[in-house]
């Protein structure tokens, strides 16, 4: 199976729990393809958790959830060390993070110091406890959501969390024929469980590697970098994108998800995509009430796009 049959393979399956948010689905497929983690920033409701469980399902992952809350602790998903008293040693207990997708529901809602126990994992692919590394199993992928609207025993991620995320998207509110859609398949029993598997983890991290072979021409990465640099020059911007933002546009721009079989990423690859890797990055004046999504499009649009020949 080449790699256009068993990108529509793994939509297919996943399209069975989720209705009506191709486009969604296709940029966490992206993210996938590209090594990123995904930031979803909605509501409660709209299908996060089984978007998540569903690509697992699709890609073979082993997948785990955390229902973060003011009391989960580093150690829950880091893991601890624990003494045996048969051997005399202290032996490593496995924390959440040692699994393929981790699902970190609500991550706003844990404490400053259990939101950055995830740093190391997401960026390193390690975890270090009592001084001892474990690296997590390979592909690791964290898919985070975060309530948009603040609540009680809540805060939002910080700068450096928030820039660990490759894309920050929203699912939405379903459309009216999509809901109903919904209403009909959920009578019908879990519509998580009817995602069949299609892929294994062995074989996404081909994949993985086969995308980030494509080629992207030294045109196309000056685009890159000059839009990155277009967010660090304005007075209603305080700190713009960071260099691990230029390489989560190259990274979307090579994954062959939104193009299946070409062989080179494109101007309008890194466009389709540049909100949704820019946006969250962006640090605004403290004064300011600005939409980061429309800012980002308007950043894009001041950066002229190269003609490939």
């Amino acid at each position: 199976m080449d790699i256009k049959q068993q990108v529509i393979a793994v939509m297919t399956e996943v399209k069975k729990a989720v209705v009506g948010k191709d486009t969604v689905l296709l940029k966490v497929l992206i993210a996938v393809l590209g090594g990123g983690h995904v930031l979803l920033e909605d509501i409660p409701g709209v299908g996060k958790t089984t978007m998540a469980l569903a690509f697992s399902r699709a890609l073979g992952l082993e997948y785990r959830r955390v229902q973060f809350t003011p009391d989960v602790m580093p150690s829950d998903l880091t893991g601890f060390s624990m003494y045996n008293k048969e051997t005399g040693r202290m032996e490593y207990q496995p924390g959440a993070v040692l699994c393929n997708l981790l699902l970190a529901d609500e991550l706003n809602r844990a404490t400053s110091r259990t939101q950055s126990a995830l740093l190391e994992a997401m960026e390193e692919g390690q975890v270090t406890v009592d001084g001892v590394i474990h690296p997590v199993p390979r592909p690791f992928l964290v898919i985070a959501t975060q309530n948009p609207a603040g609540a009680s025993g809540t805060q939002l991620l910080p700068d450096s969390q928030m820039d660990r995320f490759m894309l920050r998207l929203s699912i939405g509110y379903p459309k009216p024929e999509d809901e109903i859609e919904l209403l009909r398949r959920k009578a019908g029993g879990r519509m998580a469980e009817e995602v069949r598997q299609v892929m294994s983890s062995t074989d996404l991290e081909l994949l993985r590697e086969e995308a980030a072979r494509v080629y992207i021409s030294d045109e196309v990465l000056e685009y890159i970098v000059r839009l990155v640099g277009a967010t660090r020059n304005r007075r209603d911007v305080a700190q713009g994108a960071s260099p691990r933002a230029a390489l989560a546009l190259a990274a979307v721009s090579r994954a062959p998800a939104r193009g299946p079989g070409r062989q080179t990423g494109t101007p309008a690859d890194v466009q389709r995509l540049f909100c949704d890797v820019i946006a969250h990055r962006l640090l605004l004046p403290p004064q300011s009430d600005a939409d980061k999504n429309k800012l980002a499009l308007e950043i894009m649009q001041s950066v002229q796009a190269p003609r490939l020949r």
